[in-house]
């Protein structure tokens, strides 16, 4: 009896060992890649680059140096300040409860629509939902994520697009808390999705 209780003791203790190596990994071939060019502003046949070190600068001190991010929190529909407070903002999380929200129907449903015009500059949709899990899971392994986290996080540069099938027109996840530019501007979709994500992993 002794033996067996040993025997369950130990595969459950393998069992739960196994779970947290699926969880290091979880993020699959982006779990290694990181992209300096976390926004790709792709408008008719132009194309500008906003560099995370520019993003960051911003969230830092305030200052703008990309005429591109200059003009996307202009039509933000949120003042500058407002912006830097919600794109720094931190959410704890449950990495568990995360990456079981984002791998369920519901997720990927979610992960999907999240994805409506920003897409990695490459593969565009055929990956961004895959992208987007991969930031969103990583971020999330110390148990805190934010807008910053997640893009510093991105695998692979993504651009906002309104060429071919985009509209250039984010889903803004939280839709009852906002109105006119703030419902579909990329710098406002941002400062909600981390706390969606935090709340649909709490379900």
């Amino acid at each position: 009896m002794a033996s067996r209780i040993r025997v369950e003791q130990i595969a459950g203790s393998l069992a739960s060992l196994v779970f947290c190596t699926y969880l290091a990994v979880i993020p699959g071939p982006f779990s290694k890649a990181g992209t300096q060019q976390p926004v790709r502003w792709n408008t008719g046949g132009s194309v500008s680059t906003t560099t995370y070190s520019e993003l960051e600068s911003f969230l830092v001190d305030g200052e703008v140096t990309d005429r591109a991010l200059q003009e996307a929190i202009r039509i933000s529909g949120w003042t500058a300040e407002e912006l830097r407070f919600g794109l720094n903002k931190t959410y704890a999380v449950d990495l568990a409860g995360v990456s079981r929200f984002l791998y369920s129907d519901a997720g990927k449903a979610f992960l999907d629509d999240q994805t409506r015009s920003y897409v990695p500059y490459w593969r565009q949709k055929a990956t961004a939902a895959r992208a987007l899990r991969a930031a969103i899971i990583a971020d999330a392994k110390d148990g805190l994520i934010s807008s910053i986290g997640i893009m510093k996080h991105l695998p692979v540069a993504f651009r906002l697009s309104d060429n071919g099938p985009n509209d250039g027109r984010q889903r803004v996840c939280a839709p009852d808390k906002v109105s006119g530019a703030q419902s579909t501007s990329l710098l406002s979709w941002y400062v909600f999705l981390p706390a969606c994500i935090k709340a649909n992993s709490e379900l």
